[in-house]
């Protein structure tokens, strides 16, 4: 047999092998952060009684999803949404003692890699607040992936605590009128970008 026809035959018999281990590779996608449907949420002690909540309404960026290789995340949040039930506290929150969101209009967290933990994803990357970068490791959930009708949508969440003295942020932490101690609940639903 002709050295063409046996490299044919061999093409022909390998093909459907190829284009399985082809389909069987996990894609990389992107989806747009619904703003509307994703929160950020955090929690401090207060005068060493109770813990006091706020959360940010503004909230946008990235993520990306491979069910191999992870999720990442490139999240913006604006400090100028921040949302404490209270407009006079707000504007304290906003001001030079806290958040200083003339100064540092924007809050970010930027993953650097991801690996599998049993059903969760522990990410690492850099968050910036503050005019500070740390690098921060979140473990996060996938809550879920689903269309219904309204766009193809995934769904990730975590909780952690940071020190807000590491980024600069020290308002009450000598006099212990407020705690250091922050926990942050991120909760994100993004849309698969077409």
């Amino acid at each position: 047999m002709p050295f063409r026809s046996i490299t044919a035959v061999l093409l022909l018999a390998f093909a459907p092998l190829a284009l399985a281990s082809k389909s069987n590779v996990a894609e990389d996608e992107t989806f747009n952060i619904d703003g509307v449907h994703s929160t950020a949420i955090f929690r401090v002690q207060h005068l060493g009684a109770g813990n006091f909540y706020g959360r940010f309404n503004d909230l946008e960026g990235t993520i990306g999803w491979n069910e191999e290789t992870g999720p990442s995340f490139d999240v913006t949040i604006k400090i100028e949404s921040v949302d404490s039930g209270n407009e006079a506290l707000d504007r304290h929150l906003k001001n030079a003692d806290f958040f200083d969101a003339k100064q540092f209009p924007n809050m970010t967290f930027k993953s650097t890699s991801a690996k599998k933990m049993g059903d969760n994803w522990k990410v690492m990357g850099e968050m910036n607040m503050h005019g500070v970068t740390k690098a921060v490791e979140v473990e996060m959930e996938l809550v879920g992936r689903a269309d219904v009708g309204r766009g193809d949508r995934v769904g990730f969440e975590t909780s952690f605590t940071v020190n807000r003295s590491d980024f600069g942020m020290n308002y009450g932490v000598e006099n212990s009128s407020l705690g250091n101690a922050t926990k942050i609940i991120v909760s994100l639903e993004g849309i698969k970008a077409e």
